[in-house]
């Protein structure tokens, strides 16, 4: 009868061990060292090596030449312990399983007693140990912690955390580990060899999947799909069908369908999954898996290629073409929808429904959302919260004043968000007419500098963008109030902004490479950023400007009043003064003191949104007054 394949090619060394180098080194250095321990604890998951290691350490210990790192294999000890061998009665192996209580712990400290019949040391091979109750442990502790000179102890285990601190403090702990998948490949290609077997492309990735690692799980089933194979081999076809994964080839149509939003040809990939017997639940964890493959080679390139391992060139190239067309944003998204859709669809009375329901949700994510105005040159920048709003004109020939100062004092906000309000028309003075502001026709009228698709999609997206920006709080203001797409071209985003005093903070810096993370996760797209003074918004969405002869009227302080009853009155206007002349040295508006014939309070408009419009007229001494009940004492 033939003997299954873990089996009959059990490691005999620990040369021949795999993927445990970590464990493996250091043993055989401890033996050539002659610095072996009294007891060792294996841990790690099933498969992965811990029984076949003990067994190899005590053939080292026992050797007729050793101890030693290479057992010789012609001695009787190497013999009996070795591959397909009887067992040696100084090696004892126990189940901890069967064997956990305190009764099994005392008859194994009476065989401790004895010395060994042969060989060089009696060794105790516990395997399962985390299966020993707590009161086995303790009567086993103190042969653990003071054993015999020819005693030695082996604890293997998938739990250690079970094993008792007194215990685990005692031994050497070597964790093992499962197996990574190219290791495992290469060293079933060998067994298959081997073998004389012949595996079809596709098929050894299947088995690592399938075995999880574990180097007995995978060699189990690549013995079942070696028993069953004719003439021909190992087929990826029939690997497919016992293993239960889901075909590339529906994996493919699933993925086309979903970057091109086609939900009938999605609907149609969950026919044939029901018709040809799939389990819907593992048509989903598939596709999970082929989103996440699509996403590392979105965000890692040709790098991300050479994680995924071995895999076929065509297959690879098909997968390539999918992450272009599905964006790192898009795949990210679906795969959010496709892992909680799997959280789900665990204990589910009807997997094909939530299938179709994950299959609705994935097409209504890829909907274009409503349309909004795209931002661009003839787009009004909204203002800073913090700046006010500016006051609606009544006329483009007469604009409106803007709203009063801070009592604070006055304050010069940004250029692009505040109008120096105008001093009333005089009759003696006549002001030049303002500067004609352009039309939006005339904004957009400039021809693009380049990639009109690339620039197109970045300003259709881009409130998702900004979206994604507002983890940094900072550099979203600064984009969403100032800034505007102008235009893509050759990887670099132009942007148009609004205040020429924050083109530095946006050309480079921390906030562009915030921007620039934004746009890669947002859109998939990998920018550089540069900022261009650009105007905000059009002159036709904003108030029209005043004369550039007639300064904006500025409060001035209030003098302090004789009482809180009885505020002073403000003082009769003086004569009238022209309005001085236009001069390029002139100083700001809000510097320019008011003239003299004009009550300093006339002509003032009122915010809507002022929560105390009635207080607007009042001085800062009399709201004092009012709204504290206080008396202001003239100093």
């Amino acid at each position: 009868m033939t003997t299954a394949l873990y089996r009959r090619y059990r490691p005999d060394t620990f040369a021949d061990v795999v993927g445990q180098e970590h464990v493996t080194v250091p043993l055989m250095q401890a033996l050539r060292a002659d610095r072996v321990n009294h007891a060792y604890l294996f841990s790690g998951p099933r498969g992965c090596g811990k029984t076949t290691s003990a067994r190899i350490l005590a053939r080292c210990l026992n050797c007729a030449e050793g101890p030693t790192d290479t057992p010789c294999g012609t001695c009787p000890s190497c013999i009996e312990l070795a591959r397909g061998g009887a067992g040696s009665v100084d090696v004892v192996e126990i189940d901890a399983a069967s064997h956990n209580g305190v009764d099994d712990a005392r008859e194994l400290r009476e065989r401790a007693a004895f010395a060994p019949a042969r060989d060089r040391y009696k060794i105790f091979i516990l395997d399962e140990a985390h299966m020993v109750t707590p009161q086995g442990f303790n009567a086993l502790l103190k042969l653990v912690e003071e054993p015999p000179p020819h005693i030695r102890f082996i604890f293997a285990t998938t739990e250690p955390e079970k094993v008792i601190g007194t215990i685990r403090s005692r031994t050497h702990h070597y964790p093992f580990r499962l197996v990574p998948p190219p290791v495992l490949t290469e060293y079933m290609e060998s067994l298959c060899e081997a073998e004389d077997v012949e595996v079809a492309s596709g098929v050894l990735p299947l088995v690592v999947r399938a075995g999880g690692g574990s180097v007995r799980d995978s060699l189990s089933v690549l013995d079942q799909l070696m028993a069953g194979s004719d003439d021909s081999g190992v087929t990826y076809d029939r690997a497919i069908a016992l293993l239960g994964f889901t075909d590339a080839t529906m994996l493919d149509d699933a993925v086309d369908a979903l970057a091109a939003g086609d939900g009938g040809s999605l609907f149609d990939v969950v026919e044939r999954v029901m018709s040809t017997g799939h389990e819907p639940r593992r048509f989903v964890e598939d596709l999970l898996e082929r989103l996440r493959d699509l996403l590392v080679l979105c965000a890692a390139g040709e790098a991300g290629a050479r994680a995924l391992g071995s895999m076929p060139d065509d297959q690879l190239e098909r997968m390539s073409g999918q992450a272009r067309r599905l964006g790192l944003a898009r795949g990210s998204a679906a795969a959010d929808l496709v892992n909680d859709a799997l959280t789900h669809m665990v204990g589910a009375t009807s997997p094909r429904l939530h299938l179709e329901l994950l299959c609705a949700r994935l097409l209504a994510s890829e909907a274009p959302a409503p349309s909004a105005p795209a931002p661009s040159a003839a787009a009004p920048a909204s203002p800073p919260p913090s700046a006010p709003a500016p006051a609606a004109p009544a006329a483009a020939a007469a604009p409106a004043p803007s709203a009063a100062p801070a009592a604070s004092g006055p304050q010069a906000p940004a250029d692009d968000d505040w109008t120096p309000a105008p001093a009333p028309a005089r009759p003696a003075a006549s002001a030049p007419a303002p500067a004609p502001a352009s039309s939006p026709e005339s904004a957009t009228a400039a021809p693009s500098a380049g990639g009109p698709a690339e620039t197109e999609l970045v300003r259709r997206r881009w409130p998702e963008v900004l979206g994604t920006l507002e983890r940094w709080r900072v550099t979203w203001t600064l984009v969403s109030q100032n800034a505007q797409v102008q235009t893509v071209q050759d990887g670099t985003l132009t942007l148009g902004v609004s205040n020429p005093n924050l083109v530095a903070m946006l050309d480079g810096g921390k906030h562009a490479e915030n921007l620039q993370l934004a746009l890669r996760e947002t859109l998939g797209m990998q920018l550089k950023i540069t900022a261009v003074a650009g105007p905000a918004a059009p002159a036709s969405a904003r108030p029209a400007a005043p004369a550039a002869a007639a300064p904006a009227p500025q409060r001035p302080a209030s003098p302090p009043p004789s009482s809180a009853s009885a505020p002073s009155a403000p003082q009769p206007p003086a004569a009238a003064a022209p309005a001085p002349a236009p001069s390029s040295d002139a100083p700001p508006p809000w510097d320019v003191p008011p003239p003299d014939d004009e009550p300093p309070y006339d002509h003032e408009e009122i915010s809507e949104d002022d929560a105390r419009a009635e207080d607007a007229g009042l001085s800062a001494a009399e709201i004092l007054a009012k709204e504290l009940g206080g008396v202001v004492i003239e100093d």
